[in-house]
């Protein structure tokens, strides 16, 4: 069970929840919903124990599994395999130590004590499901989308998706009673998404989940908290409604047109009460009636609703590519390994200016490393790539490595702008702004921002560079539908030229790729609706 008990959240010394209590119990399944940047992940920090609220208390019981939406596995764990650390979410990992040292002490000293002792740590270990929750653990990671022979190898050889699988993997096998998980669906293939919302259709604790992803939001909750923040200045409200997200939504719009016929018919009584007070006020023989009246007035503004306020939609545009060679990249025989087997070998292709390459392949099957050898971020084994006469390519990361999470926004942007370029800080903030991040937000460190923010920033920070090449690693991860739609927009009208990974068919879809390079493998062939059936499987 978890309950949040008057709890206020704060940021930057601004205030995004205040006195927000709720409760949810055993098989509640939750999902928080609200714009990016109303304060979901800042709330769900809270819920999950990584910050202390301002005020209140979060009060857990039973055993808790928090996913944050950028989890960390902390380095000193690097040289670990991969299994280990799922099987530490029990503490199966200890408990193995913990057997090993009383055996090699039995066997240095067999006295009555050490085998008495070695043998009651072992039955328990048995006893407990220590021998099989190996094959239980690989069958969790299976169904997450982990291939086998990834388990044994040390997490220090992942990528960052596949970190937060094997993170997420942990959280699960742990069997929590309480999970809180932000955007679990990140990263995951349509089959890994598919296990992952049969386990929590059946999951009998207490479920919170933050997502963007309306087939989990509707297939695996059954209760909404809707954050309601509608800007930057605003201090955020909570609402509870029952039911999927299809049906919250419905309940959602019928809140608000309820609301704004209140505050409407509200704002007129109240106006024409002042009437009265203006007309009569000044009287001696009035005055006792008119300020009756003013106590009216006065008891309708206490009570009087907030209409529900639009968001600001997205309007995106990306500068004009600067001029460049009709061949923008050629790359010859890539091939990429981390100390063990090859990811990739034998990568060749050629992208000419305005063209659109999509990259695909299943998990592992080396997406990103290639993006990052492109990018300059690491380097090919063997092959080489050579730019064409002019291009400059710009790179978005999916984990948002360029963003430096100590630095403001705006110090963040103001790093990306070239050396040949002057943008005066109005300018800068004017980009933020296009992307909704504005006003004293611009001075928060990056590492306060929800993903969808730090997406956002990303984004906006490929504005300055002059780009005539994109290289774009799932650009449209952690963005609420309303800015992934503005997102496409502003690259389907942009006409230079750019290498795509992405898992999002509708994305896919409306940029309409011109090739498609298919990893591991390296075949190119050129783009039709029939590879949108393996998109979603990347």
């Amino acid at each position: 069970m978890l309950q949040a008990q008057a709890i206020s959240v704060e940021v930057g010394g601004r205030l995004l929840v205040d006195g927000a209590s709720f409760t949810v119990m055993p098989r509640d399944k939750v999902g928080i919903v609200g714009r990016n940047g109303a304060g979901k992940t800042s709330m769900f920090k809270v819920l999950g124990g990584a910050v202390e609220p301002k005020s209140g208390a979060v009060l857990r019981k039973g055993g808790f599994g928090y996913l944050p939406q950028d989890p960390k596995i902390d380095s000193a764990l690097d040289g670990r395999s991969c299994i280990t650390h799922i099987l530490s979410g029990r503490g199966i990992d200890d408990a193995l130590v913990k057997i090993d040292k009383l055996r090699i002490a039995m066997e240095e000293n067999p006295d009555e004590r050490n085998v008495t002792r070695y043998i009651n740590a072992e039955e328990a270990f048995r006893t407990n499901g220590g021998y099989s929750a190996e094959s239980e653990a690989r069958q969790m990671a299976a169904g997450l989308g982990i291939e086998d022979e990834r388990l044994d190898q040390p997490i220090s050889t992942l990528s960052g998706g596949q970190r937060r699988r094997i993170e997420l993997a942990r959280i699960l096998f742990a069997g929590s009673d309480v999970l809180c998980l932000d955007e679990p669906t990140n990263h995951l293939d349509i089959d890994a998404k598919e296990w992952l919302l049969g386990f929590l259709r059946q999951y009998k604790g207490a479920l919170l989940v933050i997502s963007h992803d309306l087939e989990l939001l509707d297939e695996a909750i059954t209760r909404v908290i809707h954050l309601d923040r509608a800007s930057e200045d605003a201090v955020g409200e909570i609402f509870e409604y029952k039911g999927t997200y299809t049906q919250y939504k419905r309940a959602r719009a019928d809140d608000e047109t309820r609301l704004a016929k209140k505050a409407i018919l509200q704002g007129k009584e109240i106006d024409r009460l002042q009437t009265v007070v203006d007309r009569f006020g000044a009287k001696a023989t009035k005055a006792a009636m008119a300020h009756s009246v003013e106590k009216r007035i006065a008891r309708l503004e206490g009570e009087r609703v907030r209409g529900p306020q639009s968001t600001k939609s997205m309007n995106v545009r990306f500068p004009p590519p600067p001029k460049c060679g009709n061949t923008v990249i050629t790359a010859t025989g890539l091939c990429k390994g981390y100390g063990g087997p090859s990811i990739f070998e034998d990568i060749s292709f050629d992208l000419g200016k305005g063209e659109r390459l999509l990259v695909l392949g299943l998990n592992g099957a080396g997406k990103t490393s290639l993006l990052r050898i492109l990018a300059g971020e690491t380097t090919a084994n063997l092959g080489d790539f050579t730019w064409g006469y002019q291009a400059h390519a710009g790179y978005y990361a999916q984990e948002h490595d360029n963003l430096m999470v100590h630095e403001s926004l705006l110090d963040n942007i103001r790093r990306a702008v070239p050396t040949e370029v002057e943008l005066t800080e109005t300018q800068l903030r004017g980009l933020l702004g296009m992307f909704g991040l504005s006003g004293e937000k611009v001075f928060q460190e990056a590492g306060t921002l929800s993903g969808g923010e730090k997406t956002k920033l990303a984004l906006a920070m490929l504005m300055v560079g002059r780009n005539n090449v994109l290289l774009l690693d799932e650009p449209t991860n952690n963005l609420d539908p309303p800015s992934r739609d503005a997102v496409a927009s502003a690259l389907v009208d942009w006409p230079g030229a750019i290498i795509l990974v992405s898992h999002d068919e509708d994305f896919v879809r409306e940029l309409n790729p011109t090739k498609v390079l298919l990893m591991p493998d390296g075949d190119v062939d050129y783009y039709s609706e029939d590879w949108l059936d393996l998109v979603s499987m990347a």
